[in-house]
């Protein structure tokens, strides 16, 4: 048997499957990660937590099935994207806490950035919008404010990395410094038409070039890992951002194919081939993850708060003990009662962009439960990944390409029924849950088994793609967009500040 392991640390957890040539599930382990909160809008994890919390799950999910070291063919790392960490170079020590994706303290300099006119020359080379979502202006955080920072990167002393050049610097005990296409193109300093660093973005937000790692393929010979911490050395063999990961484990390798993941946030992408396609409706263009050093480009909308606002409802409102009790929960009651719920606890990402929008909750009476308000809060989730699709077919329209046809999902909010059928509906097309909804490991998996010999092409990865479920739309198209139309009332209500 030929085995596979995925690393994927998330925002929320690190965990490490193994898997076998067919894509299925050996063996898995997850370790839950803290989150640091500073202050209101700032989040950030600990480095080292990370390190060890993913180490410790490689280790256990080997032992848990049966495996060694030399019986893996590669490992496949897939992470978090944006978040954003600065280490020593000498001592592997890093500088500062990492600065998570979801904060929001780049913003003053974002701000700047668009009063200045920059903002067309930036998505014209990197395909973002100006944010602080991305990685670059938590870089000129760091340097800005963490004492002799700024010195040290001019001197060479420092590295900056996505969490993958974090881990891989581990893995192999300082030997890599070293990224993928997919994480690069999320750092809002890199240009995805050259796939190489842009001097000028650098110079703009006065980041050292000495800083940044090397970028390879999202499919490729990164390294091998140092002996001692598997046991033996292990081809590195695939690199990811999840999201792009998650593309690529769904198998939409062909334009108009399209994916959802319902994590933390949630996040649509469109895989576009090899044209790139500026958005008109608010949407970012990405680097989809590359087996060669062909450019591949993806549409891409983010929601900043998906599936965190079931988090929310047990650790803040303490309407549920465990996160699996909000589906019975939420179907206890018919409909949400009119209550509509716009969680923008972090502002709110794609379509809209708005930084300083606030979480609302309307349509409030004297019969609403604690059901309704949970049955809101599942239904926000599908209400944010609609207003993106939409988007997203817009674009695909004005470009002279077709709608997407349907949705492949994947991520841990995907196996509530009660969301992805309200999904569908919403949408008018089929969501499709695939046999194996560990998708973004599996990107992962199947980017480290294309560059190690497991599998010879992607076509061969496309048989392997089976679908568990598919839902059919079921609400009348005009209602679909009466609640559509609702939905962009309340989203106008959290955004008057």
């Amino acid at each position: 048997m030929t085995y596979l392991l995925a690393l994927d640390q998330g925002t929320s957890s690190s965990r490490s499957i193994v898997f076998d040539a067919g894509g299925k599930i050996v063996a898995q382990a997850q370790r839950e990660l803290p989150q640091i909160f500073p202050q209101p809008g700032w989040v950030e994890h600990d480095p080292m937590e990370i390190w060890r919390g993913q180490l410790a799950t490689a280790r256990d999910a080997l032992a848990k099935a049966g495996l060694k070291a030399a019986d893996i063919r590669a490992i496949g790392i897939t992470n978090q994207r944006e978040t954003t960490v600065i280490w020593n170079r000498r001592t592997g020590v890093p500088i500062h806490h990492a600065i998570v994706w979801q904060d929001r303290r780049g913003e003053p300099v974002c701000a700047q950035l668009r009063e200045q006119g920059h903002a067309q020359s930036i998505q014209a080379r990197t395909g973002l919008l100006i944010d602080s979502y991305f990685s670059a202006t938590k870089i000129k955080w760091l340097l800005d404010h963490v004492p002799q920072a700024r010195e040290q990167a001019q001197r060479g002393e420092l590295a900056f990395g996505t969490i993958d050049s974090w881990l891989l610097w581990q893995l192999t005990e300082g030997a890599l410094h070293t990224t993928d296409v997919t994480n690069a193109s999320r750092t809002m300093l890199f240009n995805v038409h050259t796939n190489q660093w842009d001097e000028d973005l650098l110079a703009l937000l006065d980041v050292p070039a000495a800083l940044m790692p090397q970028v390879l393929p999202s499919s490729a010979h990164f390294g091998d890992t140092a002996a001692s911490l598997l046991g033996a050395p292990v081809m590195i063999g695939g690199v990811a951002g999840d999201q792009q990961s998650a593309l690529f484990g769904q198998a939409c390798f062909r334009e108009g194919m399209a994916k959802n993941t319902y994590g933390t946030g949630c996040f649509m992408l469109m895989h576009t081939g090899s044209k790139f396609q500026t958005s008109a409706n608010g949407l970012l263009t990405t680097s989809a993850a590359q087996v060669t050093t062909r450019t591949e480009f993806a549409t891409e909308g983010s929601v900043f708060v998906g599936g965190a606002v079931v988090q929310w409802l047990r650790d803040g409102l303490h309407a549920i003990k465990a996160s699996g009790e909000v589906q019975s929960l939420a179907e206890s009651v018919p409909d949400s009662g009119g209550v509509m719920m716009v969680p923008a606890f972090t502002g709110l990402g794609a379509p809209y962009w708005k930084p300083d929008a606030r979480g609302t909750i309307t349509g409030l009476t004297r019969g609403t439960t604690v059901a309704h308000i949970a049955r809101a809060a599942l239904e926000s989730i599908a209400y944010q990944s609609a207003a993106l699709l939409l988007a997203m077919s817009r674009d695909a329209v004005a470009a002279g390409a077709a709608p997407v046809s349907e949705l492949r999902v994947d991520g841990g909010a995907c196996v509530n029924d009660l969301l992805m059928q309200f999904q569908a509906d919403l949408l008018g097309i089929p969501v499709v849950r695939p046999a194996v909804t560990e998708t973004t490991a599996l990107g992962a998996a199947y980017l480290a088994g294309l560059a190690s010999g497991v599998y010879k092409s992607t076509a061969e990865l496309s048989a392997l793609w089976k679908a568990e479920r598919r839902f059919m739309p079921t609400l009348d198209a005009g209602r679909a967009a009466e609640l559509m139309a609702r939905w962009e009332h309340a989203v106008r209500q959290a955004t008057l500040a």
